[in-house]
């Protein structure tokens, strides 16, 4: 999380001053309203289409971020944080363009004479640029609306997934027009200074990736097409273990990792953490739980020889780390990547010292002697913790369980609020926190 909260306020700080730089004008102190309403239009257009761009190189999936900034789950954390820093700045900028005309018009401002435009025959470019400004102008304000109405829908959590799947796809038209409107109504002067060149990469590269989302081209060198090899369903869990044959050659994946999974089109690809340790033979497995209304009809949707296309691995919950003790929390479903990674400490054990502590709602003895097995051959200490049974696990109860806690490296997944919790429980206590480590599974 530090390193995508340093790079979002990082980012922020540079473009604004890159902008201060670029625009003498700010330091020349204009002292009316219309004059300091056209600086900060431009600021305001630089942060907005600045943060839209990175959001939408994000959008891709470029796994050439992932070890700076923590994972393709923080890369989405950062993509959203930058989806509602844009949409902010975007009704601000919006308000100074329409606040300021509803203003004139109903008489609360006087708008200064302006003479008429001289031509600039020596300068075409410049020229074009302001013939396009009337246009640019309409284009944006529509390219607004839509943006503002589809970045509103995605932060929905109640509107569907296959929805939002389907309608988050249109921002990229949206940032399309917002290009073109930044670009003909950026200050000319920006362009030859040191903000232009940072501007014009920045929208280029967010260009190729709009296109790339509108073609359907993101990541297409990661994806493998796969056929669902058997099923096995565990009703009082209320999850479903797919798993997949690959047909395609898949890259192999490291424990802890995910991957999209689109096992129907109409619904898209959906991510899900792996289950199973990579052994080569082209078999994955998948085991999903009944959260949303897609999964809950899963169990009945799926059906073994059904055609699936696999995306990935993603993610950096692979428990690297120096600490020769480790201490697992998989609350929940949460357990999967855990369960992954026994199944590869069974084949090559990395000598680490490791507790697993399973906090679980639902006691199932066959799950749980399963996952006994897989922890005896993998050498770890697993702690089953039935709530109705054992109470709650919370930072006094594991730090008492294993004595060498400090000493220990942390790896969390399961419902964020129980992680959020235990991080700050045992930050209080001491523990480091670069040595606690949860996956953000949250891709909207």
């Amino acid at each position: 999380m530090r390193n995508i909260q340093r790079f979002f306020w990082f980012y922020l700080f540079i473009l604004t001053g890159l902008w201060l730089v670029a625009d003498l004008a700010v330091w020349s102190s204009p002292a009316n309203f219309f004059a300091w309403r056209a600086v900060l239009m431009q600021y305001s257009g630089v942060l907005g289409i600045g943060v839209m761009s990175v959001a939408m190189v994000l959008a891709v999936r470029p796994v050439v971020f992932e070890p700076y900034l923590g994972g393709l789950d923080k890369m989405y954390r950062l993509h959203k944080w930058l989806g509602i820093s844009g949409l902010v700045i975007s009704v601000a900028h919006w308000l100074l363009a329409q606040g300021t005309k509803w203003a004139v018009g109903w008489g609360w401002l006087q708008r200064p004479q302006r003479g008429p435009r001289a031509e600039l025959l020596d300068a075409p470019i410049q020229q074009f640029f302001l013939n396009q400004r009337g246009l640019a102008e309409s284009i944006g304000e529509w390219a607004f609306y839509a943006a503002v109405l589809l970045m509103v829908l995605a932060l929905v959590k109640r509107f569907p997934y296959r929805y939002f799947f389907k309608t988050h796809h249109l921002l990229a038209v949206a940032y399309l027009a917002l290009v073109w409107h930044s670009v003909v109504l950026l200050k000319f002067d920006y362009w030859t200074g040191v903000l232009g060149p940072v501007m014009a990469v920045l929208m280029g590269a967010g260009t190729v990736a709009a296109l790339m989302v509108l073609l359907r081209r993101v990541a297409v060198g990661r994806q493998v097409v796969g056929e669902v090899a058997a099923i096995r369903r565990h009703e009082s869990l209320n999850v479903v273990a797919v798993d997949i044959l690959c047909k395609g050659r898949w890259a192999g994946h490291e424990s802890g990792q995910f991957a999209f999974v689109t096992l129907h089109e109409d619904e898209g690809p959906h991510p899900y953490t792996i289950s199973s340790a990579w052994t080569g033979d082209g078999h994955i497995t998948f085991i999903i739980k009944a959260l949303g209304d897609y999964t809950r009809t899963l169990s009945e949707r799926v059906h073994v020889g059904d055609v699936v296309k696999l995306e990935g691995p993603y993610g950096r919950f692979t428990f690297q780390g120096a600490q020769k003790r480790q201490i697992w929390v998989g609350a929940g479903i949460g357990i999967t990547p855990f369960i992954s990674r026994m199944k590869a400490l069974a084949a090559e054990s990395d000598g680490k010292t490791i507790d697993l502590f399973h906090p679980t709602a639902v006691y199932d003895e066959h799950a749980i002697g399963m996952m006994a097995r897989d922890a005896e051959a993998a050498g770890v200490h697993l702690h089953v913790l039935w709530s109705q049974r054992d109470g709650q696990l919370n930072a006094a109860r594991l730090t008492e369980l294993v004595p060498g806690w400090r000493d220990a490296d942390i790896w969390f997944c399961g419902p964020a609020p129980f992680g959020q919790s235990l991080k700050k429980d045992l930050g209080a206590l001491g523990l480091p926190e670069s040595r606690f480590h949860q996956e953000l599974f949250q891709m909207r």
